[in-house]
């Protein structure tokens, strides 16, 4: 059955007639986007990691160009060489970035970590978390099932067979998003100019914690009593240290040597925490002597 000419005609009229209307009115009131936004956005990673407090690169990019008090070095992953295009395009100053790299504070291998149930649930740690916090005996260690892995923008992160995360210094960019989506928290930024870490997140006393994971900080204080600069403090039975202090004045990392579980150890990257070498405390004792 075929439409009625007339009919035809209507609609057609009706058609023009909306669209014209639409068309003036994106002309008479639209809002002019500053191009300057889209300039922004393009030099910038794209990788929607939300690391400046924004919902994404172009919510960060309208928020610089258009707010006096948004600081140009807030994206993270573009370090310094993006600050300071979006300070030059903006006509602000950046303040310099230190360079980091995520950490996981943890070395509970399958082999060095007991676990209290077998978990065959689905495969991430938020939601092993939700059932008694995790198959591990130790409840601040990490889960190793991925979930972190899984939501890195970067791909800077991959799980080794030990079942700890293995953070790529090459490609991670600092971005905090693994950090926001780990259960256990166990995840920080440290300076990429770090000389020590504590592979370890465990608020257990000393017993406790050795028994649920060989590797743990047992909370002894030997590292902290053996520092002659007080990098290091105490806190809940685990060890704090101030990278800053190590890398301005440490000369001789005694508290490497004097940790009676390994869980203080040179801040290798690239490597499962926990797997540092000999000889990698070696080299670390000679970068603090020069």
């Amino acid at each position: 059955m075929s439409i009625p000419i007339a009919i035809l005609l209507v609609l057609t009229s009706l058609g023009l007639f909306f669209g014209f209307l639409l068309a003036y009115s994106n002309k008479k009131f639209g809002i002019e986007v500053n191009p300057l936004i889209h300039i922004v956005e393009d030099i910038l990673p794209k990788g929607q990691c939300g690391a400046c407090g924004y919902a994404g690169c172009m919510a960060y990019a309208e928020a610089v160009v258009t707010n006096a008090d948004v600081p140009p070095n807030l994206c993270t992953p573009g370090k310094d060489a993006v600050a300071k295009l979006v300070a030059e395009l903006t006509g602000k100053a950046a303040a310099p970035m230190e360079p980091q790299i995520a950490q996981v504070k943890c070395a509970g291998t399958h082999a060095k970590a007991s676990k209290s149930y077998e978990y065959s649930g689905v495969e991430d740690c938020t939601a092993a978390n939700l059932l008694f916090g995790g198959s591990k005996s130790c409840k601040y260690g990490c889960l190793g099932l991925g979930t972190c892995v899984k939501n890195c923008p970067f791909d800077a992160m991959v799980m080794s067979v030990d079942g700890l995360p293995i953070i790529d210094p090459d490609k991670c960019t600092a971005c905090s998003k693994c950090i926001s989506v780990c259960p256990k928290q166990i995840i920080t930024l440290m300076p990429i100019e770090a000389k020590v870490r504590v592979n370890c997140s465990s608020k257990d006393k000393g017993p406790v914690a050795k028994k649920a994971c060989t590797i743990a900080c047992i909370g002894c204080s030997l590292c902290m009593r053996q520092c002659p600069h007080g990098a290091i403090k105490m806190e809940n039975n685990l060890a704090i240290v101030d990278s800053k202090i190590c890398e301005t004045v440490c000369s001789d990392a005694l508290c490497l040597s004097k940790c009676p579980t390994k869980a203080i150890r040179p801040f290798v990257t690239g490597i499962v925490p926990g797997t540092e070498s000999n000889e990698s405390v070696v080299a670390a004792c000679a970068s603090c002597a020069k």
